[in-house]
């Protein structure tokens, strides 16, 4: 499974070290394979930052942990236990690691769904109604890798175009910031979002080979 990464460095090595507590599945490395999710969180911490967005590709290798013996646990739909489990890892009060699975795999609690969950802890909402609330938003998608362990299941995909898109991001960033009164941040937003951006992110596209000019064209396009 090809799986994303969002952030502003591109990562070469997994340091769990440098994972936060409190997050939906517990302290660990997140992925997803929805590459709008990763795109989107590259672009918030790159606004917080003041920095550039960087979107890291991995293989999700799913046969190892499994051939390893490792613990997963895979949420297949939004539920009761899911809830739980959020509310349990997000708990200050108790200690952390709050459970002992390697991999984790199911919805994002986004901050629409985190205020409803927070809604229920307070007891405004039942369960049911809470999970009636959430369970028809848009699909979401999240793995966490806990262990040290458990990150042997993503292979880093090397990609020689790499460092020539992000020369290309920064040209078209520039320019569309110029032309459009648009200050960075707006400029990155318009072009991370774009079609154009996608089909260039595609190892097997042959976009590489157009020059800046083109692919500046092909955005104009789409804002028109």
């Amino acid at each position: 499974m090809r799986v994303y990464h969002g952030s502003d460095v591109h990562i070469d090595e997994i340091d769990l070290s440098k994972s936060g507590n409190f997050k939906d599945f517990g302290r660990g490395f997140y992925v997803t394979n929805i590459f709008k999710h990763a795109q989107s969180r590259a672009v918030d911490i790159a606004q917080a930052n003041g920095t550039q967005p960087v979107i890291t590709e991995f293989e999700y290798l799913e046969e190892y942990p499994v051939t390893m013996g490792l613990k997963i646990k895979k949420f297949e739909a939004i539920s009761e236990e899911w809830v739980d489990f959020i509310v349990m890892n997000r708990n200050r009060r108790i200690s952390h690691p709050a459970h002992s699975f390697d991999i984790v795999e199911g919805a994002i609690a986004n901050d629409w769904v985190t205020m409803q969950i927070d809604r229920y802890i307070k007891g405004k909402i039942s369960t049911k109604k809470l999970i009636e609330k959430i369970k028809y938003r848009e699909l979401t998608h999240q793995i966490c890798f806990c262990t040290s362990e458990s990150l042997f299941s993503l292979e880093l995909i090397d990609d020689d175009n790499l460092f020539e898109l992000e020369d290309i991001t920064n040209a078209i960033i520039k320019k569309l910031s110029i032309e459009n009164n648009l200050n960075e941040l707006d400029a990155m937003r318009v072009f991370f979002n774009s079609k154009t951006y996608e089909d260039l992110t595609k190892s097997d596209n042959s976009s590489f080979i157009k020059n800046k000019k083109e692919i500046y064209e092909s955005i104009k396009k789409e804002l028109r």
